[in-house]
């Protein structure tokens, strides 16, 4: 009784926090459209757009919103399901060696995918020197949760996110595969130095590019401009939709720890919501999952009162989320765009200092938000 009564204030101070934050909502500028089913954008250094599309098309959006020819090279695409062309970065150092990275459910024998990465060097509207530098392993026989977010880290090295494959959650707890990880890796797709399952202390059976395990189906990632730690977001399954600090070499729970409830039944998995040896979420969703989406710190002054904000796109909840932080605590929260009934599925600060996002859709848009 206690414990439900303090959850219960936990919420009603929440609930107020986030009343407290609500602001004027800006308006949207439509960028660009006719994309389809857009799922990542990144910025070149000269303001042009990076946008790959879900069927296996990777394009580039001129400043003016002009929408290129689809970019030849890519490796094929296995886009059934949830799978595709997902996510893309571009290279820290891309000035002198101009490379970008995209991650994609790469086909198999037999009809098993799983999520790899690729690079490539990129020349004018063309790209060359196309490498696979990442598999995920095992691949599987599914079209559900691949990840897949990139991010690169302040070292230089590329953070991977992979889901579970859906019907191989159990194996997020094994340190043996990249089922429910989040890997780190070098440009060449080697262990990054410093992971935390390397060296004399290392466990026998862990991979040595892991560097969290006990994850769903992380969508949404970015690094902490102030700490460089790497923040997350997963879907859960049915609520418990999860906001992370992700931890480095520690376990995030799922599928024996979690706030998520079976679907149709409402049945509670695994063994309950916490666990001392669990890293608990900084933010969750019950009991309706929202579908996080894109994640991106707002570091720029251009919104009044917004600066060091924490933006989250949401798929099933059709809106860009605002959340307030206090530290690593989320003290308030604003859900803004609902209006537009579309699935958000990428935000991104440009080097302009505006937000950019990316409604997913067959007639999908960059929209950038202004006063």
């Amino acid at each position: 009784m206690k414990r439900s009564l303090l959850a219960f204030a936990a919420g009603c101070a929440l609930w107020a926090a986030t009343m407290a934050v609500h602001a004027a909502e800006p308006r949207t500028v439509t960028v660009a459209r006719g994309l389809q089913n857009p799922w990542a954008l990144a910025f070149l250094p000269d303001g042009r757009m990076l946008v790959t599309e879900k069927a296996g098309r990777l394009r580039i959006v001129a400043a003016d919103g002009t929408v290129g020819k689809p970019l030849a090279g890519l490796p094929k695409v296995d886009a059934g399901g949830q799978g595709g062309l997902l996510d893309v970065v571009v290279d820290p150092r891309f000035a002198d060696n101009r490379r970008v990275y995209w991650s994609y459910s790469e086909p198999g024998d037999g009809g098993l995918n799983g999520t790899a990465v690729a690079r490539a060097t990129l020349q004018g509207d063309s790209l060359s020197d196309v490498k696979v530098i990442f598999r995920q392993a095992p691949k599987h026989n599914g079209g559900s949760h691949f990840g897949s977010r990139l991010v690169f880290d302040r070292s230089g090295a590329l953070f991977v996110t992979l889901g579970d494959r859906f019907s191989l959650k159990d194996d997020a707890q094994v340190l043996g595969n990249h089922i429910g990880k989040i890997v780190r890796i070098t440009t060449d797709g080697e262990p990054a130095p410093d992971n935390p399952f390397t060296g004399p202390a290392a466990k026998a059976e862990a991979r040595p590019e892991l560097w969290s395990y006990g994850h769903r189906n992380v969508q949404g990632a970015a690094l902490h401009p102030e700490t460089g730690e790497l923040w997350a977001t997963e879907h859960g399954p049915q609520g418990g939709d999860e906001l992370n600090r992700v931890e480095k070499g520690r376990n995030h729970g799922w599928p024996v720890i979690t706030y998520g409830r079976n679907y149709g039944l409402g049945t509670r998995i695994g063994e309950g919501e916490t666990r001392d040896d669990v890293v608990p979420p900084l933010r969750h969703w019950v009991p309706v999952s929202i579908a996080p989406s894109g994640l991106a710190f707002l570091t720029s002054d251009r919104y009044p009162g917004w600066q060091g904000n924490l933006f989250m796109g949401a798929l099933r909840g059709q809106a860009l989320l605002r959340l307030q932080l206090d530290g690593a605590r989320v003290v308030g929260e604003e859900r803004l765009l609902t209006r537009l009934g579309q699935r958000i599925r990428d935000v991104r600060q440009g080097p302009d200092g505006w937000l950019y996002v990316l409604t997913d859709n067959a007639d999908g848009r960059i929209l950038r938000l202004q006063p």
